[in-house]
């Protein structure tokens, strides 16, 4: 499509129902109505919905959906989708009920025997293309099948990473930084390495790097399985000897992985204008049915339409000085890519070994809860939970909190706040954790490796509204250190042979920022003398002798620290802190009169933002704050909390950023580079593979280039650690 035309597109959304829908059942608690009809997927749609006609504008809109009788797949292939669990009903009864609420906005509905939703977005989306209409076609879906579909910046997909409102938009040049090619080659993608979650078959023992290799090197299976036959092909005799064998199996795996484009449907574009018929009254009238009070706040108004002038110029969540950009950045896009494909080694017999011990750890929990608690019930079902702890235990007091939907409230903060009060607490906690590492981890990540049982995941430099690295398809950054459960888990993540893994972490990165940017003398002092921080503050807060400071008093101190940095108020650090108000506040007060060089920033952070829209890193990274000025009190103190956080958080943002791309040049001059592997960032760490006669060469490199990130009074320290496995780590230095 010509350039001159693109800014006069308009926008036509075709909703992947079934995905988003399958995607909030999972993501959100089992809400229910009034009436006691099941809605936790469907507040989820709901929100997911509003937020497309918010943030995108469209045009147009039409939802796609499956049919529960068998496709023209199953009747190929009668193991499609084999594997997966039968469908939740009260799921299947959210489905059926989704299709009210689109009516209520108004949004036409497509389906057809024996197709899938993917066909008909397939089918719409090459319709769209081929009559040549003036229009931008955006895919929303829950998962990623439909990238296939996306071509140039004229069809997209707009999908969640993670939850229901966590999402990104995928043009041709997002999918191929992603796979490293593009986008008519995923179903190759697919028909080589399979696909578990369809139970696409492929070609057993070609994993994901494999297939990437093959595919950037000869395209389609069809030239692949031509080349092999010709002239052969330059891969690993193994991997030719799979293709040899494998013909078939691929064939066919494509055949299941392509998206038809000819599904029986008759799609008029006039009818998906949704906005000409919609009237708030009608989705009013379902969302309350529903209980969705919440959402009927957020419905679009008579000012939408005007709003349509503005598409494209909403405020932009941050922006980077071109310095930075160019130096920082770009440079770092290539080590995360080489980071991408190295991968992580895991031991895969300790994880099935750890599985099945975890399982009969959870089976033992679950019969505990069961007696203590006197009857059987779903541990799982946050609504079963609530009715034994707080009708038939009588935990929670006279004030028991609950969902909007009106059940009580099961979450984690809440089980915390009764650890004590009932041996079945200490009980739930155990078992709900130990079921999060299990299904997160334990059980899923050895069905994500490649041939080599190494774990790939995905880094995004822009993943993040603070600036940090974010890791996806598994998120590696969040794998638990400080419990026994995630130490084991961690185990598993070990050294190739005659490498060692090391761990290089800032130390209280954070606190030595906010020293920075305040300018703080007492805060600054104590980093340039290396002092305990927590233990110095507890001393100042408390008014005692530096030797006399109690375990108890600085884990308050510490408290405080983190809390200051994250822009916690009294009422935030009362919680934390598990004391009365009185106290949080003086502890608070006595904190910022000792340390007023902190105090006076904050308030300086919150008065520019207010003025300016954004704060700054100390490397010029902007981020704006449109909400800073809101007549809404709760919404602009949120802002401020945000604002006074953004700039330190987002500064050691830019620090590791800037020691893994110095750390990068310096390890490649001293050739040292192919043996010293980063594989890893986790927040402030940076979790390299070394080979074991160079680890004292390669050491003070890395941590000169993490150090030497700041040269001013306040000193950078870099704690560092090794290891033949990420759970067993001792200190180097």
């Amino acid at each position: 499509m010509p350039d001159e035309h693109k800014d006069k597109r308009k926008i036509l959304v075709l909703l992947d129902a079934h995905a988003v829908l399958h995607r909030a059942f999972h993501a959100l608690p089992a809400f229910t109505s009034s009436k006691g009809e099941p809605t936790g997927a469907l507040y989820g749609f709901s929100a997911f919905l509003l937020k497309i006609i918010r943030e995108l504008k469209p045009d147009y809109i039409a939802a796609c959906y499956d049919l529960p009788e068998p496709t023209f797949r199953h009747a190929a292939y009668e193991n499609y989708k084999a594997k997966r669990p039968k469908m939740d009903d009260s799921l299947a009864v959210q489905i059926n009920r989704s299709r009210d609420i689109l009516g209520a906005f108004r949004v036409p509905i497509y389906d057809a025997p024996g197709f899938e939703a993917d066909d008909i977005l397939g089918t719409i989306t090459e319709k769209m293309v081929k009559e040549g209409r003036l229009v931008k076609t955006v895919i929303a879906s829950g998962d990623l099948d439909t990238l296939q579909l996306v071509k140039n910046d004229d069809v997209v997909v707009y999908t969640l990473r993670k939850g229901i409102q966590d999402t990104i938009i995928y043009d041709e040049k997002k999918v191929i930084e992603r796979f490293g090619f593009g986008p008519e080659l995923v179903p190759d993608f697919k028909a080589l390495k399979g696909d578990p979650s369809d139970n696409i078959i492929g070609i057993k023992g070609i994993g994901e790097k494999s297939a990437t290799e093959l595919i950037k090197k000869y395209g389609a299976i069809e030239n692949i399985f031509k080349k092999l036959k010709e002239d052969g092909i330059d891969a690993k005799p193994r991997i030719t000897e799979l293709l040899k064998n494998g013909e078939e199996e691929a064939q066919f795996s494509k055949t299941l992985a392509e998206i038809r484009k000819d599904a029986p449907i008759k799609f008029s574009l006039d009818d998906s204008a949704w906005e000409k018929n919609f009237g708030a009254d009608n989705v009013k009238k379902i969302f309350n049915e529903l209980g969705f009070k919440s959402l009927i706040a957020r419905l679009p108004n008579n000012e939408l339409t005007a709003d349509k002038e503005e598409k494209g110029a909403s405020v932009p969540k941050t922006e980077i000085p071109e310095k930075l950009y160019k130096e920082v950045e770009l440079p770092l896009s290539k080590i995360l890519k080489e980071m991408e494909e190295k991968g992580i080694l895991l031991d895969i017999n300790y994880l099935k070994k750890l599985s099945e011990e975890s399982h009969k750890e959870l089976d033992a929990l679950e019969k505990a809860i069961w007696e203590i608690a006197g009857e059987e019930f779903n541990i799982n079902s946050p609504k079963q939970t609530g009715v034994v702890l707080f009708e038939k235990l009588g935990l929670g007091g006279a004030k028991i909190k609950r969902t909007a939907t009106g059940s009580y409230s099961t979450n984690i903060g809440e089980l915390i706040k009764l650890k004590g009060k009932h041996k079945i607490i200490d009980e739930i906690i155990t078992h709900r954790e130990l079921a999060k590492l299990v299904s997160t981890y334990i059980d899923a990540l050895p069905g994500l490796v490649d041939e080599n049982n190494r774990l790939h995941t995905d880094f995004d430099s822009f993943g993040t509204t603070t600036g940090r690295i974010s890791s996806r398809n598994p998120n590696l950054q969040n794998v638990p250190k400080k419990s026994d459960k995630g130490r084991e888990v961690r185990r598993a993540f070990i050294a190739d042979k005659g490498f060692k893994l090391i761990a290089f972490d800032y130390s209280q990165v954070e606190l030595r920022v906010a020293a920075i940017l305040s300018g703080d003398k007492k805060l600054k002092e104590i980093f340039m003398k290396k002092e305990d921080v927590h233990a110095s503050v507890a001393s100042e807060v408390f008014n005692v002798n530096h030797s006399d400071v109690t375990p108890e008093m600085r884990r308050v101190a510490k408290v405080i620290n983190f809390g200051i940095i994250y822009g916690m108020g009294i009422n935030a650090l009362r919680q934390n802190l598990g004391c009365a108000r009185e106290e949080a506040k003086k502890f608070y007060e006595e904190y910022f009169k000792k340390f007023k060089g902190v105090a006076d920033y904050i308030e300086k952070i919150k008065k520019s933002a207010a003025e300016n829209g954004y704060t700054e890193t100390l490397f010029g990274r902007k981020r704006f704050f449109p909400e800073i000025n809101s007549p809404v009190d709760y919404i602009r103190k949120e802002a401020e909390r945000m604002a006074v956080n953004a700039p330190i958080q987002g500064t050691a943002a830019d620090f590791i950023k800037i020691a893994m791309v110095r750390a990068d040049e310096t390890l490649a001059k001293n050739g040292l580079k192919e043996d010293a592997r980063l594989l890893l960032q986790i927040h402030d760490e940076l979790l390299y593979e070394i080979k074991e006669n160079i680890v004292a060469k390669a050491v003070p490199i890395i941590v000169e280039a993490m150090e030497g990130v700041y040269k001013g009074d306040v000193p950078i320290k870099v704690n560092v650690e090794i290891g033949d496995n990420w759970g067993e780590m001792r200190p180097l230095r």
